[in-house]
């Protein structure tokens, strides 16, 4: 399986990222959620020998490969293994003060989803640990197993938006009692013992999703993200952010608008774009995706 991970990555909307956020050679442009590389290879083309490229990712995994995939882009590249939301911080530490592009893809990579070791899915057997960098912080295990039930049902309601979220934290507390939840199977098959599989989502589904926002703060993330990229992008820049989750997209939204309001920015697109539906047919994982776009304004 591993071998064949790049060969698989497909970006999210790559045309309408890139018809958009608009790099032009000579640019610097940050990704600052590189993945697999896909749009870093796009926008890396598209600044040229003249540009540079920086890419942040938080997974150590992630990022060497990215570097390998990225190896003859024709532009200068940097690596950074840190959360986008330092970016104000790390990237001053190249002699750069400004950037013109930045590109915040927050959907979890294939490379995350496809290894059953990082935890990430219930559709193959492994450990449930779901952290980006599994070298800090708690896992999806650690919070399932310690705590307590009226705090599981508020994170599977607020995060998951899962409607049955006590009933399901009940039966997780029930079970851990006599075992701990340390598989993704095991803690899926309480999710399915708990709400009967009738529908087309399975019941696992808002669970896992809930678990790994908390897991990686993912919100958190994402607002000191938007006020890093907002303090580091030049005038007339823009900042693209595909979201692929309800509250994302709100956060966002809210964020744009009110740099808006306060005469700092203008939207690029006035509603979220979303895939086309041979994109979605080919990739099921844009189907939730949504991209918008703001340009900061000049003297701003």
């Amino acid at each position: 399986m591993s071998g064949n991970i790049l060969y698989m990555h497909l970006p999210v909307m790559p045309d309408e990222v890139m018809d958009l956020l608009r790099p032009e050679p000579g640019d610097i442009a940050v990704d600052g959620t590189v993945g697999l590389g896909g749009h870093a290879r796009l926008l890396g083309e598209a600044v040229g020998p003249d540009g540079h490229l920086i890419c942040f990712d938080r997974d150590p995994e992630a990022l060497q490969r990215a570097r390998q995939r990225l190896e003859d882009v024709p532009c200068e590249t940097d690596f950074i293994n840190s959360p986008y939301e330092a970016m104000d911080h790390e990237v001053p530490g190249l002699g750069i003060q400004s950037v013109d592009r930045i590109l915040l893809d927050l959907g979890v990579s294939s490379l995350q989803l496809d290894k059953p070791e990082r935890g990430f899915s219930f559709m193959r057997d492994g450990p449930l640990d779901m952290r980006m960098n599994q070298g800090e912080g708690q896992s999806a295990a650690d919070i399932v197993n310690s705590w307590p039930e009226t705090q599981l049902k508020e994170l599977f309601s607020r995060l998951g938006e899962e409607r049955f979220s006590g009933r399901i934290a009940k039966r997780i507390v029930e079970e851990r009692v006599l075992r701990p939840i340390e598989t993704t199977t095991a803690l899926a098959e309480l999710a399915e013992a708990a709400v009967p599989f009738r529908g087309k989502i399975h019941p696992a589904t808002r669970i896992f999703q809930a678990l790994r926002m908390e897991v990686n703060d993912e919100l958190g993330t994402l607002a000191r993200g938007l006020a890093a990229a907002g303090r580091l992008l030049s005038p007339g820049g823009r900042l693209a952010v595909l979201t692929f989750h309800s509250l994302e997209d709100r956060l966002v939204k809210r964020t744009f608008l009110r740099w808006r309001d306060l005469g700092a920015a203008q939207l690029v697109n006035a509603k979220a774009v979303s895939c086309g539906r041979d994109e979605a047919a080919a990739n099921r994982r844009a189907r939730s995706a949504k991209l918008r776009v703001v340009e900061r304004i000049e003297g701003a």
